[in-house]
């Protein structure tokens, strides 16, 4: 499979009147809308799970649950959302997903229950995979192969500006309110989406491109992503590799305040290992259309598994450095940004006939897949790092795998 669509009514162009700097920014903002309730609470777990209840007993593990229960409902939906964006357009079902995220975002101000606020958490990840599905079903409605990689990488190093500064951000809300301020500001943030989108973001599926909802139509939607071996090996190796990243930010708290006693610097050094992604995720823009997917994103994956496995082993058997630790994990955490849009790229580029259909698949299986295996590997932090990191390098190599059987044991090929 050639790494651009050959495709002449492919468009490799804004729709008219969008600028393609405006729409980096809208999709990127839309995005920001996932990244944003997840960053923005890692510096208010501890006072939240204090305050809707939970017991001190177990609870340093279990407040990751106010990251887990928002990404979880991010992960199934968009199975639904899918079709429906094929069939009634982009636009309808992007204002539904937005108008349900800032109610829940609301919602969530009045929750002191802990079981509650997961609920409302729940919920609001699920209209966010809305939000999700048809910022990337837009993408592939105009893009395809290594021009939506490139896009997609510009995309991503502005969408990594949020988890740069909204640890902070959090931080400085909490300075001066309580938690339940962190939520009115995610309605907020939704509410400027909405008003963004609804004025600037014209509909790019037409009526004559539109797939019919019943039931025999979506199962062969589905079914044609499923029997594409190469959209269903890259949404397999995402799901596995992006485990390793929702592992570490749920974690991330813990990692710094318990490891390494950085606790008070927490919003910095998490500012850094970001600023590595957006770096990444920039040089893959500029790098990706002449080099290819399958180059970088391999290349990235072994350097990610190497890294990850010799910090296990260091950490297992000579104990704890944070001078090692700091660069070497940044270079690891670096190289999502060299596999996000090169993997989402390559998955999606056989099924533009679908995107809506192939874009909620590819979210559902990597966001599902990975938030279970994140939950897992960060319900195995100790004290130390020695289980993320080998959590890391595990998922990594199951990762490499699956790559290597898609490409029937070829890495690093052109096509």
């Amino acid at each position: 499979m050639p790494d651009s669509d050959p495709s002449p009514a492919r468009l490799h162009a804004p729709p008219t009147g969008l600028r393609r700097a405006e729409l980096v920014g809208m999709v990127a903002g839309l995005m920001t809308l996932n990244a944003m309730a997840i960053d923005i609470m890692l510096p208010a777990l501890s006072e939240i799970a204090a305050t809707t209840g939970l017991s001190a007993e177990g609870g340093d593990n279990r407040q990751q649950l106010i990251i887990f229960a928002y990404v979880l409902g991010f992960g199934a939906p968009q199975l639904i959302w899918g079709p429906v964006t094929d069939r009634f357009g982009r636009r309808a079902p992007l204002f539904i997903g937005l108008v349900g995220y800032i109610a829940m975002s609301l919602l969530c101000v009045f929750m002191h229950d802990f079981w509650g606020l997961l609920a409302a958490r729940f919920l609001q990840g699920v209209f966010a995979s809305g939000a999700r599905t048809v910022g990337s079903a837009v993408v592939r409605d105009i893009f395809a192969g290594r021009a939506m990689a490139s896009f997609m990488s510009l995309v991503m190093t502005i969408f990594m500006i949020v988890p740069i500064i909204a640890p902070a951000l959090g931080q400085l809300i909490l300075t001066f309110a309580p938690w339940e301020a962190i939520f009115v500001w995610l309605a907020i943030w939704g509410a400027l989406m909405f008003a963004w989108t609804w004025f600037r973001l014209p509909e790019t599926l037409p009526p004559q491109a539109r797939m019919p909802i019943d039931l025999a139509s979506v199962s062969r939607a589905y079914l044609a992503v499923v029997r594409t071996p190469v959209s269903l090996g890259y949404m397999a190796a995402s799901g596995f590799i992006f485990g390793a990243m929702f592992a570490f930010i749920a974690s991330s708290e813990q990692v710094f305040r318990q490891v390494f006693n950085k606790g008070d610097s927490f919003a910095l050094w998490f500012a850094v290992i970001a600023g590595m992604l957006a770096v990444a995720n920039f040089t893959n823009s500029r790098l990706v259309e002449k080099i290819g997917m399958r180059r970088i994103s391999h290349t990235a994956l072994i350097v990610f598994t190497a890294i990850s496995a010799g910090l296990a082993l260091f950490s297992a058997f000579a104990g704890e450095n944070f001078v090692l630790f700091m660069p070497l994990f940044a270079v690891a955490f670096g190289c999502f940004g060299m596999m996000g849009a090169n993997f989402s790229a390559l998955a999606l580029e056989p099924l533009g006939r679908i995107a809506g259909t192939a874009s909620a698949a590819y979210g559902f299986a990597s966001t599902l897949l990975s938030s279970l295996l994140g939950l897992a590997i960060g319900a195995s932090f100790n004290g130390t790092t020695a289980p993320l990191m080998a959590g890391f390098a595990l998922l990594g190599a199951v990762s490499l795998v699956i790559v290597l059987i898609t490409e029937k044991g070829r890495l690093f090929s052109r096509h």
